[in-house]
């Protein structure tokens, strides 16, 4: 029978890759590279039979136009299925209300089965293959990316490559005393290895999971685990796990997964005598996976999850001739921006910007104020010294400021990881209480609420405006408040970052179409921010600086492509400020401009 032109499209790829995907392979496993190469060659092969028409289909648009998740109409969101509609059955007939913000792209927090309730926010997953039972089933899951997909809404999902649960199969095989599947992770008869480890190694959460080895008494071995006791790293030394995982990968694109957020990838391969971060091995699967899906589903592209200083963000992209990850979530600047709101002072952010913007022209970013997570006061404390300004104290400022226990602060929101010994500690709270809408509306200021909604809405035009795409945090745009209610549920009161992941309010949503409402306020400044973002000036090849503004309270962006210059002034302070612009060249400035207490300027010349 004649091969179709997608099967030959799949052929060529094939052909074109299988060298270095075997060389790839034998820089990992040596002799077992071999039987690794040939076990992946046939999963590519079945994967790709199995892939549904429409799916191919969009295979050979996306092939045609490779950017697309680059196009300034780019605008996304994340939530959790359940505290937004329920399921996935009930999030499909919530699209129109996602298709209403001309959203392109969703990220659905992880819904891959998972223990209850202690998973780590679905973190923890017991079957890579299968979709939680509380939120649906594989079919549920299709039909929704395909309602998606009708509404020019791409799904990015989450796929956890570090660790499964301790309830996963292979665990349960592993802890029955089954060899091959205690080969799936690192297990030790005793503490030799992990004393080795432990000396170089340092702790992801010292003051709430200390220590990276779990002892399992029904194995009567040491298990790694990095994060927590209930999550164990997996062994990617074994070839196996990486055929397994990348099953799992080709699987869920199958389901019509368009993204995939690769979930805390820098620590996925393990050597002793390092601090197993950003080993280059970690780089060779990285690569691996991004050839698989450039094979099988040239759609799919990769989102990095790297919390990491800039200068090490660049390896995760790869090359333009051997690329890895297609974008990166902008971590770094998410803290900056908030850092800059509380001090009026935006150096820091600035110089942040600038070191990203070097990065070369492959390099790209999913720009946000908040998520699922924490704010991670990860600042760059040798710029920080140069400024004069003392780390330590200002992250104690910064995390004392938006708990709200700052004299002056505005803020609503909590500790989260609070560790005595080194004063290290990480902020929760919605984006509009972070900005003072709470506090705000809770002692009847309404000076307070006026000048909270412009923080709040110059906070998202000042992401926005930044190369790369936004992404919105569900409840931002309805100026969702924080969760408080949380403290009464014992499953989850021991986690403040459940003050943020709180149910969607549907009442405050009905709102946005009432005139005098915050909700509609937000709504339409939203629709503002959107709408600034179809100028040309967002275009990929746009070429994007940050510019002295003579004013440290004043961030000043400047965009520029084709002979067309967009300048974005945005006031971090709560006093009118003026800013002072020079021209150069063919980038023609307004040489004064005078700018309310947080007030957004875009001027286009």
């Amino acid at each position: 029978m004649a091969r179709s032109k997608s099967d030959q499209a799949f052929d060529e790829r094939i052909a074109k890759n299988s060298e270095e995907l075997r060389e790839l392979l034998t820089d990992l496993y040596g002799e077992q590279a071999e039987e690794a190469f040939q076990n992946l060659t046939e999963l590519m092969k079945a994967s790709h039979a199995a892939r549904p028409a429409d799916l191919k289909r969009l295979d050979t648009k996306r092939l045609a136009d490779p950017e697309w998740y680059k196009r300034g109409n780019m605008f996304g969101m994340t939530m959790y299925t359940d505290l937004f509609a329920g399921d996935l059955k009930k999030l499909a007939g919530k699209v129109p209300y996602l298709k209403e913000q001309k959203l392109t792209y969703l990220h659905l927090m992880p819904l891959l089965k998972m223990p209850h309730p202690q998973n780590d926010g679905g973190y923890a997953v017991e079957d890579f293959d299968t979709v939680d039972p509380s939120l649906g089933t594989n079919e549920d899951l299709a039909a929704l990316t395909k309602k998606l997909r009708a509404a020019g809404i791409s799904l990015c999902l989450d796929f956890v490559m570090n660790h499964t649960a301790s309830s996963h199969r292979w665990a349960k095989a592993a802890q029955a005393g089954d060899p091959k599947y205690q080969d799936y992770y690192y297990c030790y008869d005793d503490r030799t290895i992990p004393d080795q480890y432990d000396a170089v190694v340092p702790e992801v959460f010292p003051a709430t999971a200390p220590g990276n080895f779990t002892w399992n008494e029904q194995m009567h071995k040491w298990v790694l685990t990095s994060f927590y006791p209930f999550q164990w790293d997996l062994n990617y030394r074994n070839p196996n796990v990486l055929v397994s995982v990348l099953s799992s990968v080709l699987g869920l694109a199958n389901l019509g997964v368009e993204v995939f957020r690769i979930d805390a990838v820098p620590y996925i391969w393990k050597e002793l005598g390092t601090n197993c971060r950003n080993l280059p091995q970690v780089h060779t699967i990285v690569r691996m996976l991004r050839i698989v899906l450039e094979c099988v589903c040239p759609a799919v592209v990769l989102k990095g999850e790297v919390v990491m200083a800039p200068k090490e963000l660049a390896a995760y992209f790869g090359t333009p001739e051997k690329p890895e990850c297609h974008m990166l979530y902008n971590v770094s600047i998410m803290v900056n921006l908030w850092s800059a709101l509380a001090s009026g002072d935006v150096r820091l952010l600035k110089d942040q910007l600038d070191k990203l913007n070097a990065l070369p022209e492959n390099c790209w970013f999913v720009n946000y104020l908040r998520c699922h997570d924490d704010i991670g006061w990860g600042l760059d404390e040798p710029m920080e010294e140069s400024l004069g300004i003392d780390p330590l104290k200002h992250k104690e400022f910064l995390y004392h400021f938006y708990e709200g226990s700052v004299p002056g602060s505005w803020a609503m929101g909590e500790l989260y990881n609070y560790d005595e010994a080194s004063k290290d500690a990480r902020s929760c709270g919605t984006t509009a209480s972070l900005c003072g809408v709470e506090r705000a509306l809770i002692t009847h200021d309404k000076p307070l609420l006026d000048i909270s909604m412009k923080r709040d809405l110059m906070m998202h035009s000042a992401m926005s405006f930044l190369r790369g795409f936004p992404m919105l945090s569900c409840g931002d745009e309805i100026v969702q408040l924080n969760g408080w209610e949380y403290k009464e549920d014992p499953d989850r009161v021991e986690d403040s970052r459940n003050l943020h992941r709180s149910p969607f309010n549907w009442e405050n949503a009905a709102k946005r179409k009432q005139t005098g409402t915050l909700q509609k306020q937000m709504w339409d400044g939203l629709k503002s921010v959107r709408e600034m973002r179809d100028d040309p000036a967002f275009a990929p090849e746009a070429w994007v600086t940050t510019w002295d503004a003579h004013n440290d309270a004043v961030l000043a962006v400047v965009r520029h492509v084709e002979g067309r210059t967009v300048l974005g002034l945005f006031n971090f302070s709560s006093a009118r400020q003026i800013a002072r612009l020079d021209s150069d060249g063919d980038i023609v400035l307004p040489a004064e401009v005078a700018l309310e207490p947080y007030q957004v300027c875009v001027v286009e010349k």
